[in-house]
C-alpha cells in the first residue's frame, strides 16, 4: 500500500497561515523529539526501525529520544509538520516545496530515501497506444500531484503540452473503479492503484516515472532551525535508516523476518512489498545516497519542479516567479531566491554515515 500523494495548493494556503505558529516558536538544543511518518513502501523501513529498537539504540547513542508517529493522511502529517507539531516527516521533493517551504518554513531534506522507478504512469485504454494518443484526450488524475507532474514531463518528451490534454481531477481511492466507465479513457496514477489498470486486458501503459529517474523523490525533512540546533537528531535518524537498510539487503533469517514485517505493516504481502521495492529505487548503502544528493542532476531536478509548481499557482500567492522560493544544494549549489531560502538539500549527515562517522 502506498502512501497517498494528493493535492498541495489547498495544502499550501494552510500552510501559509500556519507558519507564522511554527516560526515564532524557536528551535533550541533539546533531547525529545518526534517525527511523523505514512505508510509507502520506501518508508516501511522507518516503521521497522521505530518498532524493533533500532531507532531507540541511535538516539540512546547520542543522549536523545526520538518518537516516530505513524499519521494515516499523508497531506495532513505535511500539514503538521508545518504547523511545528512534528520536528520531521516523511515526503516528497514537490510537496517539500510546494508545502512547508512555500509556506515559509525552513526545512532540510536529511535523506533522499528513494525515488519512484515505475510507481507512477500513464495507461490508456486500447493496445498499441502510444504517448501521441494522449492528444486531446481527457486524462483522469489527482491535480497538482506528481502525478499532474509527470504527465506534464510526458507531454514534453512528445512534444505535446497540457494544453493538448483536458486534466480531470479524480481522488486516488476512485481512480481505478473511474478506469472501469466507458467515460475514462485515460489515467495517470500511482501504485498499488497502478499495477490495478495496467493489469485490465486491452491496455496500453504509455509513460512510466522510470523514464524520468530521479525525479519523485521521497525523503525524510527535518526542521532546519531544529536540526542546526541539535545536530544529534541528524546523526541518530542517519544511523537508525541505513542501519535498517543493511539489515534489508543482508539475504539471511533476519532480513526477509524483517521484510515480512514491513509487508504485513503496510498492508500487503511479502511478495506484494517486493513487487513494490522493485519499482522504487531505494538508496541502500549511504554512498548511493551520497551520490545522488550531491549529483548534478538534483539541482536541475528541482528547477523543473519549481517551474511546474509555479506554473500551477503552488509556490503561494505572493509567488512572482518560479525563483520565489530557495532551494540550496551540496558544494554550494542553488536556486531561486537567496533571501527566502526554504529548501536544502543537506547531505553532510549522509557523508557522516559513507565516511563511517556516526
Amino acid at each position: 500500500m502506498f502512501k497517498p500523494r494528493l493535492p498541495a495548493l489547498l495544502a499550501a494556503v494552510l500552510a501559509t497561515s500556519l507558519a507564522t505558529f511554527s516560526l515564532s516558536a524557536a528551535a533550541a538544543p533539546k533531547d525529545s523529539f518526534n517525527l511523523c511518518w505514512t505508510i509507502y513502501a520506501g518508508w516501511m523501513p522507518w516503521e521497522y526501525a521505530a518498532s524493533h529498537g533500532i531507532v531507540d539504540k541511535w538516539a540512546k547513542k547520542y543522549g536523545i529520544k526520538v518518537k516516530l508517529t505513524q499519521l494515516n493522511d499523508y497531506i495532513e502529517s505535511i500539514n503538521q509538520y508545518t504547523a511545528g507539531q512534528f520536528d520531521g516527516c516523511t515526503m516528497t521533493n514537490m510537496d517539500a516545496l510546494t508545502i512547508p517551504a512555500a509556506g515559509g518554513v525552513d526545512s532540510t531534506a536529511l535523506i533522499v530515501s528513494d525515488f519512484s522507478n515505475g510507481n507512477d504512469g500513464i495507461v490508456l485504454k486500447g493496445e498499441g497506444k502510444t504517448l501521441a494518443d494522449l492528444k486531446g484526450m481527457k486524462v483522469n488524475l489527482v491535480e497538482l500531484s506528481v502525478s499532474h507532474y509527470l504527465l506534464a514531463r510526458a507531454l514534453e518528451s512528445a512534444k505535446l503540452s497540457e494544453k493538448d490534454v483536458k486534466t480531470v481531477n479524480t481522488s486516488d481511492a476512485d481512480i481505478a473503479a473511474a478506469f472501469d466507465t466507458d467515460e475514462v479513457q485515460a489515467v495517470t496514477t500511482w501504485n498499488p492503484m497502478l499495477s490495478e489498470v495496467r493489469a485490465k486486458p486491452g491496455t496500453s501503459e504509455v509513460f512510466d516515472s522510470s523514464k524520468v529517474p530521479g525525479e519523485i523523490m521521497d525523503m525524510m525533512v527535518v526542521n532546519s532551525q531544529t536540526l542546526k540546533d541539535n545536530p544529534a537528531l541528524g546523526k541518530a535518524l542517519t544511523g537508525a535508516w541505513f542501519e535498517t537498510l543493511a539489515l534489508m539487503q543482508a539475504d539471511n533469517a533476519e532480513s526477509k523476518a524483517a521484510l515480512a514485517h514491513m509487508a504485513k505493516a503496510s498492508g500487503t504481502d511479502l511478495a506484494g512489498y517486493q513487487a513494490q521495492l522493485a519499482t522504487t529505487k531505494l538508496f541502500y548503502t549511504p554512498r548511493e545516497a551520497l551520490d545522488f544528493a550531491t549529483g548534478a542532476s538534483l539541482p536541475a531536478t528541482m528547477d523543473k519542479v519549481a517551474k511546474f509548481s509555479f506554473a500551477h499557482g503552488l509556490l503561494g500567492e505572493g509567488a512572482k516567479s518560479p525563483d520565489a522560493v530557495g532551494m540550496s544544494f551540496a558544494n554550494g549549489a542553488s536556486l531561486g531566491a537567496q533571501g527566502n531560502l526554504k529548501l536544502r538539500f543537506d547531505p553532510s549527515y549522509v557523508q557522516l554515515a559513507a565516511d563511517g562517522k556516526l
